[in-house]
């Protein structure tokens, strides 16, 4: 076998956590945004142990890939998502090419129910496509949720859904792909996978959510993180 069939059969080799099936079945809307669902990505069987191989993360906000640590199963689900398979699933659901865009990784442990934390945003002109795949164990609560967005205001969505074990959210980021959650204190365990303009940015966000988490790591400076405006 040459080189080239071999990484072709490294690229083509099936999911080890993630379901093909179910992602590729979801359906695309194209109201306010382009955007599909996916209610279980993971399937529930994994669940456990998934989750006791997921980062700890004891603080609010994101941290980058390169910043976290985990288990094998855990990384099984990274190793799914960063695969040439799972991205052309991507391309072929939003109709566009990939091929030039890296992926970005970052990830949310808890939320601390200040104001300031789900704010209404579109995503960065930077990101092209945007997958968004839940890790709580439970979200019993109505706040939290993750809000496809018709505006600016959190109160105006057209659909939510509860950052629980394997959801996920697919959409393509334009200059009115708002989405958001109401705040609220409890471990909110989510993961953002992007592909992204440039593998500068890539590296840039990286050392932000590095810097980030160690500021994060010293109390006073935490402290103020914690209540800074949006």
């Amino acid at each position: 076998m040459t080189l080239d069939l071999a990484d072709k059969a490294q690229d083509d080799r099936p999911f080890a956590m993630l379901d093909e099936s179910a992602i590729s079945a979801a359906k695309l809307w194209n109201d306010p945004y382009d955007f599909a669902f996916v209610e279980q990505a993971i399937a529930p069987s994994c669940k456990d142990e998934v989750l006791a191989d997921a980062p700890r993360i004891p603080y609010r906000g994101s941290y980058g890939l390169p910043s976290l640590r985990y288990g094998p199963n855990f990384g099984a689900v990274i190793d799914d998502l960063l695969s040439p398979r799972f991205k052309r699933l991507v391309e072929r659901k939003f109709d566009t090419d990939l091929s030039a865009y890296p992926p970005c990784i970052v990830m949310m442990g808890n939320t601390s129910g200040h104001y300031n934390e789900g704010y209404a945003h579109p995503d960065s002109k930077h990101k092209i496509i945007t997958v968004l795949l839940g890790f709580s164990r439970e979200w019993p609560y109505q706040k939290g949720r993750l809000r496809v967005l018709r505006s600016g205001d959190r109160e105006d969505f057209a659909f939510e859904f509860a950052p629980e074990f394997g959801r996920m959210l697919m959409f393509r980021v334009c200059d009115h792909s708002w989405h958001g959650f109401l705040p609220q204190k409890g471990q909110r365990m989510s993961l953002q996978l992007c592909y992204v303009d440039s593998e500068k940015y890539v590296q840039h966000e990286y050392w932000r959510h590095s810097m980030s988490a160690f500021a994060k790591s010293v109390p006073m400076l935490r402290k103020a993180i914690e209540w800074a405006p949006r």
